[in-house]
């Protein structure tokens, strides 16, 4: 055996899991965050990936990456009988495939996202079934699966509910993006005394630097989402989906006849329709779209701006991140918690109800405030930061005290 056959073999073995590399940049940037956490701190850890698109993930960030389910549609609606039959085939695939990428672990770490929530619409047998496979199986063989900075609301579904509380509970490690997240996880039954809050992954990340080129003057930042509703919305989901985007629209014009530069931001391949049909309805050459691959494309628009108005929850935490004065356009508990933090709690617009008027009020409130707000954002990004650090301390002594151990063997003289 050679050394760095020895290497190999001593080295701690760590897998990520969840849906990455399927479109979601807020998804990304969270593996973004903790690859960058297990490159500083654990830098001979092997890594690799189960997760919904292992090209992507293997493309951009250099470990192999698995296919998260057997069945390559498996997010999409099944109509014919050869494709629900297919879907049906992988459930019972699954848990072996779970089960031997698991065991081949030391740790598992789940980064970020809402994966203990319901605030979009979810299928029990979905991802929840997917997270449950991987904590069970984790349990089974021994391997730590942990939830870091995750989020978690209260959910209606009694199947999708009960899957995510048994995960919670068989997660060796957690800790969450806010405390409404704890609250609502302790609500569903789990005991959450020893589990922390800490800021989202995401504020690990890179700051776009000072010294970025400014966009035109006085231009907006809008970010758009395909919403929807949540899980409980299914009924009336079109109906709330136009309302949003009449809304925008109304909203973005408003802004163009103001003479102000808008760039539409998205954060989710889903949300391109939404962007065109922005486009098409306002037909303005001051309305432009930006193409963003990543949080740190997202940063650096948001840092070019003069404001922000964004719907999705990793929106935010760009303009946020960025210290760009914000206004939040909330679907979900977890952006209005976000904003609170940031010292912006007064400065968020329902998303179910967008009333373009009142969002123009506030959005020329939020303006009046900017130069004090900024202050306030660069003091709260400081605290962020610090808290992080606290939290990938907590990582490591959780997940690794055997290499922190060694490495302290090595420092004594």
């Amino acid at each position: 055996m050679t050394a760095a056959d020895a290497r190999n073999a001593a080295a701690v073995r760590v897998g990520v899991f969840g849906l990455l590399g399927s479109g979601n940049l807020g998804n990304d940037g969270s593996l973004e965050a903790v690859l960058g956490y297990l490159r500083a701190e654990q830098p001979e850890a092997v890594v690799d990936a189960l997760c919904g698109g292992p090209e992507a993930v293997t493309a951009r960030y250099g470990i192999p990456a698995t296919r998260l389910h057997w069945y390559r549609g498996e997010y999409r609606t099944a109509s014919r009988t050869g494709a629900i039959a297919a879907k049906g085939l992988g459930k019972l695939v699954d848990p072996f495939r779970t089960a031997a990428w698991v065991r081949r672990h030391d740790v598992v770490i789940v980064p970020g996202m809402g994966v203990l929530e319901a605030t979009l619409p979810l299928r029990p047998w979905g991802f929840p079934y997917s997270l449950f496979l991987l904590c069970a199986t984790g349990r089974l063989f021994g391997v730590k699966v942990a939830l870091v900075g995750v989020g978690a609301a209260a959910i209606g579904n009694r199947a999708t509910r009960t899957l995510v509380r048994w995960s919670a509970r068989l997660a060796a490690y957690r800790s969450y993006r806010d405390a409404p997240s704890r609250d609502a996880l302790r609500a569903m039954g789990v005991d959450t005394a020893h589990d922390d809050v800490h800021p989202d992954l995401a504020f690990a990340l890179p700051a776009p630097p000072a010294s970025a080129p400014p966009g035109p003057p006085r231009r907006v930042c809008v970010g758009v989402m395909a919403f929807h509703g949540g899980d409980d919305d299914r009924a009336r989901a079109e109906e709330i989906h136009r309302r949003y985007l009449e809304g925008t629209i109304r909203f973005v014009r408003a802004l163009a006849e103001d003479g102000r530069p808008v760039r539409l931001l998205t954060g989710d391949t889903c949300d391109a329709p939404v962007v065109a049909a922005i486009l098409d309805a306002v037909d303005s050459p001051l309305v432009t779209a930006a193409e963003t691959a990543s949080l740190a494309d997202l940063m650096r628009e948001t840092a070019a701006a003069d404001t922000v108005v964004a719907t999705r929850y990793h929106n935010l935490i760009c303009a946020l991140k960025a210290g760009t004065p914000t206004l939040a356009v909330s679907y979900a508990a977890k952006s209005e918690a976000l904003m609170a933090e940031m010292g912006l709690g007064a400065f968020c617009h329902p998303a179910r109800e967008v009333d373009a008027d009142r969002l123009l009020e506030q959005f020329r409130a939020l303006e009046t405030r900017s130069a004090e707000l900024r202050r306030t954002l660069a003091e709260r990004n400081l605290i962020a930061a610090g808290r992080l650090d606290r939290q990938f301390s907590a990582l490591t002594a959780a997940l690794f005290p055997t290499t922190d151990h060694a490495h302290a063997l090595r420092e004594t003289p």
